[in-house]
């Protein structure tokens, strides 16, 4: 659960340090106070889209950080993954934090360790779910039904299995599609793919063979060149001539003074050794010009074969790859895809055989699912009709409508063939008749805007029950609900807090009063900026907010007050 928040720069929040209560924490002030504010940095925190325009004016950053306890299932999960990412805290304590530079760049750390904003989201599913003012749009959406009704009916892990299985098909599917193009497009494809490779194998490249060809280019280019210098190193070192003497000779004599010299002072030895294999050194360089002077010659006949090979790699190189390694390279694939042309007709009847096999076991896993799913949506029609009662809409009626669409490619589910997806064979939508007497209908075409928000609120409500994400944020989720019904929302709010850590933003005071925590958020002036405080008000400062959220700040509104917590105390009590 949210232990601490701590917020600075961020919008018109200057610095802000909030502490929660583990239970029920309601959150009021007037509109524009910075009450959402505060619930756009947690989403920031938890890896929501950052923007610049976060960031409070004149200030270089704006920075979010959240100190949270891990607990329950949701908690052992959630060390396990830190730990696997290296990020593990000292204790059962986790902080996540995020700064938003000027010029839009943001970081997000977990436990003081920089990461991914992705990676920041996925650890902030696990610890808050945000229900937003406009989330019960989402019940408007058709296609968001299913995934209602599967995380009520606890289905994470049968939707992954048939997820999957649905992946192998659609990979065996792709093959198939490109195996069945016309056999003139095939018969065009190994055509050229045939003469690639046959190209490719007749010039029986080797890797670095074009390097070992420019460079006996360049010899047999410049053999002449090449000849006359080497022979008139070997003159220079061994022949000598008219002006010159050879330096052979001249070491031979130096050599030769030298051993007088040391026959008189031994002390010249050394110079005497280095003489000699000065001399051995010069005579061996001389013996390997001759050898190469030798190798030279001017033969036309190969330097044109070398040519002619060379502008064949280029001709290759222009068509297949920069390099002969990805010449040879692409003759691979190339051997390889006209390998699988070659053999579509087998292919074909194999792939033909697994795709028949896996629309049966997609179709059992879809009809195993769809069971599940007839079987959770009657109790859920049943939970939400009980809190929409609780809600004042009796006589609602709520139905999950399940229906399956025949599909001459779908999967096989007994004798029939049904279109499927990823998510399995049904197509899901909610209806309502809110007036008794009325068809059910969708609900999209009937319900009004204060009826969605209390069935979304009933929704939320079921589904939250079995929810293990530990801390629920209800942002003005009591939107469209009146007075009357505002009581019975906060303690269906107070009752949630039992097993969740729950944060409300109300405008109703039959909300706020129930509870455990009422933070009243403020707006004012401090040098001349715009600033927002969080106040946590008790006893008589929380019977003065309350009236005045009833409008009278008055004698009458503050007894107004006290009996709305002392409905609330009785409550609890009973």
């Amino acid at each position: 659960m949210l232990l601490e928040l701590r917020v600075r720069n961020f919008a018109i929040i200057d610095d802000l340090q909030v502490t929660f209560d583990p239970g029920f924490n309601v959150l009021t002030g007037e509109t524009g106070a910075g009450k959402s504010i505060l619930i756009d940095a947690i989403e920031l925190l938890l890896g929501g889209k950052a923007s610049q325009d976060m960031v409070r004016a004149d200030t270089p950053s704006a920075s979010v950080e959240g100190l949270f306890v891990l607990a329950g299932a949701a908690g052992q999960v959630l060390q396990g993954k830190l730990a696997s990412q290296g990020l593990e805290g000292d204790d059962d304590s986790l902080i996540l934090a995020r700064e938003i530079r000027r010029g839009g760049r943001s970081v997000g750390r977990i436990n003081g360790r920089a990461v991914a904003q992705s990676l920041l989201a996925e650890i902030g599913a696990y610890l808050i779910d945000i229900h937003g003012q406009g989330q019960h749009l989402s019940l408007l959406r058709e296609r968001e039904h299913i995934e209602l009704l599967d995380r009520f009916a606890g289905l994470q892990v049968q939707r992954k299995e048939l997820a999957q299985q649905v992946t192998m098909l659609r990979d065996i599917r792709n093959e198939l599609e490109v195996l069945h193009r016309s056999a003139r497009e095939i018969a065009r494809r190994v055509d050229l793919l045939t003469y690639q490779v046959q190209e490719i194998d007749a010039a029986a490249l080797t890797p670095e063979e074009d390097t070992a060809l420019e460079g006996e280019r360049r010899r047999l280019a410049n053999a002449e060149t090449l000849s006359a210098q080497s022979s008139a190193i070997y003159t220079v070192l061994v022949e000598g001539d008219n002006e010159v003497p050879a330096i052979l000779d001249g070491l031979s004599k130096a050599t030769g003074m030298l051993e007088r010299l040391v026959r008189i002072d031994s002390d010249l030895s050394p110079l005497l050794g280095q003489a000699e294999d000065a001399f051995e050194r010069v005579n061996e360089l001389a013996r390997a010009i001759s050898d190469y002077a030798d190798t030279i010659a001017y033969d036309p006949i190969r330097l044109a074969e070398v040519e002619e090979r060379l502008e064949l790699i280029f001709q290759l190189k222009r068509k297949y790859g920069d390099t002969i390694t990805e010449i040879l390279r692409f003759g691979e694939k190339a051997r390889a895809e006209l390998d699988l042309l070659s053999q579509s007709e087998t292919r074909t009847t194999d792939l033909e055989a697994d795709e028949g096999r896996h629309l049966h076991a997609v179709g059992e896993l879809a009809s195993a699912l769809s069971l599940r799913r007839q079987d959770a949506s009657g109790q859920l029609a049943q939970a939400v009709e009980l809190e929409l009662i609780d809600l004042r809409m009796q006589g609602t009626r709520f139905q999950v409508e399940i229906k399956q669409k025949p599909d001459p490619e779908g999967c096989y589910v007994s004798e029939q063939r049904l279109a499927f997806d990823a998510r399995g064979i049904d197509q899901v939508r909610f209806l309502i008749s809110a007036n008794p007497g009325e068809p059910l209908r969708p609900l999209a075409t009937i319900a009004s805007g204060g009826e969605t928000a209390r069935l979304m609120l009933a929704l939320k409500n079921v589904l939250s029950k079995a929810d293990a994400t530990p801390t629920l944020i209800f942002d003005e989720i009591d939107q469209g609900i009146g007075g009357r019904v505002g009581a019975i929302v906060g303690r269906k709010l107070l009752d949630l807090s039992d097993s969740h850590q729950v944060l409300c933003v109300t405008h109703l005071p039959q909300i706020a009063a129930y509870g455990d925590q009422h933070l009243v958020v403020q707006k004012g002036i401090a040098q001349g900026r715009t600033v927002t405080h969080v106040q946590a008000v008790a006893e008589q400062t929380r019977v003065l907010e309350l009236a005045a959220m009833l409008g009278a700040n008055s004698e009458a509104g503050q007894m107004s007050a006290q009996e709305l917590l002392g409905d609330v105390d009785r409550y609890k009590v009973s």
